[in-house]
């Protein structure tokens, strides 16, 4: 109870932060600060290929995170996501001087956009402000609009060079001149290797600026775009990047170059208003609360970070820190499959799509871990990197035996068939992923002298609890793969061996004196690290009755870490009270799922209470789901997405869910 308590004033200090450094629009789509903001943690700017991350400083970005490129890492001595090289380095000077400070600073988020707005003045000389676009049509491009206007007579230049991340080798830095279709084209470039050569990277930025308004010079190394400014005007001007590399591209250096002719022929504002078009059709699947601003704004912008995270039609996938960060070395886990998948199954097939499309591709390396452990069929990693091999620490007892993983793989594949009934892909790709998922857990199961079987030395969700046999998670989650090939064997035609069905009814759950679910055989109270038992409700649905699910809530409602677990396990307690029809708790609940991990001034959300690095994917993912399956009564099944019993949060007036499911439907809970 101290530290429930502890907390709770943690909560209220945050909340109290954010509210105070955060201006919510009415409208809910701008997440903006303003003022001295002392604390404050930045947000990328995403476009599924690469992220941003824009911090407060004019200008200053922290990072850039490339999707699903990874070089070995020697401080963490396994594959970890990349940094690009950054093209986007500018300092300002006034009059030939660097301003020693700023004021009238803002940012803003536009979320309807995907737009990051600064704006700043320097002195009395200059007003600036400039938005950052992570461009959505051209996923290796990014640029700064900037627009600066005078308030006395000043001589402003902004010069611009390249930040080459720690790590890199044999850097190589040019500037380049030339023509395309009549119009000069000034670039500087930048390639060099990753740490150990896998991949050569290129980035490539250039001013786009009136010609008549600007003086360009190029000098060591550097891209100088300088103004003579009269009191009372203003100049526009912009900074465009690309970064592309080997992974990609067999001419990573000609394409960075490419891109930017590109932008300059089009035009930078024809490309933006691609990138809205884009943006406008993703937000055609929305949620809508009314009656809570800082709920819409919260969740909102949890499905903004989700949707910023991945690309239909890249078969990539989410780590948990998406695109902000190298956080868990930006590898694949559970995270993506049983957290942010199902809000993407429902809102965004393509994006769904991608992220199942990943597990499919890296069916050859799954296959080969499984006969190198001694198994059968498929045994995904617990952290897979770029090429679907275990990329889990070596210190880390999670790689070699938290085997949850593949069966969470084989219920996202089968949700995936039930939302889109897609026969071609469940008979072409499915299949065989579901298949195999079955024979692995065929081969992993033992057999008891009761006839029943265990899944011995494992880790589960829970990983505080190591080592263990009977995992009640992942012995549960086991037998709903196992089914779901069953069904899916009936689908395509098959026969499914009879040994799934055996192993799916008789795996073990191991209940206490008091009916309550143990979360492994010999549990005896241990405080846990995040939900383990709760998950066999939702999302498995393995247990149904209610008074089992009130029980088995309130036994572990009090196991949970509550100053070091994740953020998640509040998103479940809050799915199965609005099932339950509890509106109280799970309002309550919903709560404790975000309120102790957002982060002023935007509301950028933490994994734990007490830690601080966002922005973590995972409890997005579970925020959301509270509030499809929980609130919004929607569940996926044999049918497909249906609605059952939506129940409205004590201040909520209305929750509409638009774009669900491949019919792009809409549902409605009012009071």
């Amino acid at each position: 109870m101290d530290r429930y308590m502890n907390i709770r004033g943690l909560v209220i200090f945050l909340s109290a932060l954010l509210l105070s450094a955060a201006a919510y629009a009415d409208d809910g789509w701008v997440v903006s600060a303003k003022g001295e903001c002392r604390d404050y943690t930045g947000a990328a700017a995403a476009n599924g290929t690469m992220g941003i991350l824009h911090w407060k400083e004019p200008f200053s970005v922290r990072q850039i995170v490339l999707n699903n490129v990874f070089e070995l890492n020697d401080r963490t001595a396994v594959n970890c996501a990349v940094l690009g090289i950054n093209p986007f380095e500018l300092a300002l000077t006034v009059d030939g001087v660097a301003p020693e400070g700023y004021s009238h600073w803002s940012q803003s988020i536009d979320m309807k956009k995907a737009q990051h707005n600064t704006s700043f003045r320097v002195a009395d000389k200059l007003e600036i402000s400039y938005s950052l676009v992570a461009l959505r049509n051209l996923p290796h491009t990014a640029l700064f609009k900037v627009n600066v206007k005078a308030l006395d007579d000043a001589s402003v230049a902004f010069e611009k060079s390249v930040s080459v991340p720690y790590g890199y080798q044999q850097p190589r830095y040019s500037h380049k001149e030339f023509f395309a279709d009549g119009r000069r084209i000034r670039l500087q470039q930048t390639d060099a290797l990753t740490a150990h050569g896998r991949y050569d990277v290129s980035a490539a930025s250039m001013f786009i600026y009136d010609e008549a308004a600007g003086h360009y010079a190029a000098k060591d190394g550097k891209a100088v775009l300088s103004f003579d400014m009269t009191s009372g005007e203003s100049v526009e001007f912009c900074v465009v990047g690309s970064i592309c590399t080997t992974a990609e591209y067999s001419d990573p250096y000609s394409e960075s170059q490419r891109e930017l002719v590109y932008v300059d022929r089009i035009g930078v504002d024809t490309v933006i208003e691609g990138h809205r078009r884009l943006w406008e059709r993703m937000w055609e699947s929305d949620i809508i609360i009314d009656g809570d601003v800082q709920a819409q704004k919260i969740v909102r912008f949890a499905l903004y970070n989700l949707y910023s995270s991945c690309r239909e039609g890249t078969r990539c996938s989410i780590p948990p820190m998406g695109l902000s960060s190298q956080g868990y070395n930006g590898h694949i886990f559970w995270d993506t499959e049983l957290w942010m998948y199902p809000p993407m199954l429902l809102l965004n097939q393509g994006i769904a799509r991608a992220m199942i499309d990943y597990r499919t591709d890296r069916l050859v390396p799954a296959r080969r871990k499984a006969s190198d452990y001694g198994y059968q069929g498929l045994m995904f990693p617990w952290e897979s990197d770029s090429d679907g091999q275990e990329a889990t620490p070596v210190w880390a007892l999670t790689g070699p035996v938290e085997h949850h993983v593949t069966a969470d793989v084989g219920i996202a594949a089968w949700n995936y068939y039930l939302v889109t009934k897609d026969m071609h892909w469940l008979r072409d790709e499915g299949w065989e992923l579901l298949k195999g998922i079955a024979e692995f857990w065929v081969s992993r199961a033992e057999r008891n002298d009761d006839g029943s079987y265990s899944i011995n030395g494992v880790v589960g969700a829970d990983e505080y609890a190591q080592n263990v046999n009977d995992n009640a998670f992942t012995n549960a989650s086991a037998s709903v793969a196992l089914r779901n090939a069953v069904k899916a064997a009936e689908i395509c035609g098959y026969d499914a061996p009879q040994i799934w069905n055996t192993v799916a009814e008789g795996l073990r759950l191991h209940r206490t004196s008091d009916c309550v679910t143990m979360e492994y055989d010999g549990y005896a109270g241990e405080q846990i690290k995040q939900a383990d038992v709760n998950l066999l409700a939702y999302p498995l649905g393995v247990i149904t009755e209610p008074d089992q699910i009130r029980r088995d809530l309130s036994y572990y409602e009090d196991k949970i870490d509550m100053v070091n677990g994740p953020a998640m396990t509040f998103s479940i307690f809050s799915i199965q009270y609005a099932r339950l029809g509890d509106r109280q708790k799970a309002d309550e609940m919903f709560r404790r799922a975000y309120e102790p991990n957002i982060r002023p001034p935007f509301g950028v959300f933490a994994e734990t209470p007490t830690s601080n690095n966002p922005y973590f994917m995972t409890g997005a993912g579970g925020l959301l789901q509270a509030v499809l399956f929980g609130f919004g009564g929607l569940s996926i099944t044999d049918q497909g997405i249906i609605q059952e019993k939506p129940i409205l949060p004590s201040g909520w007036t209305g929750l509409t869910i638009t774009g669900v499911g491949p019919e792009k439907r809409t549902f409605v809970v009012t009071r």
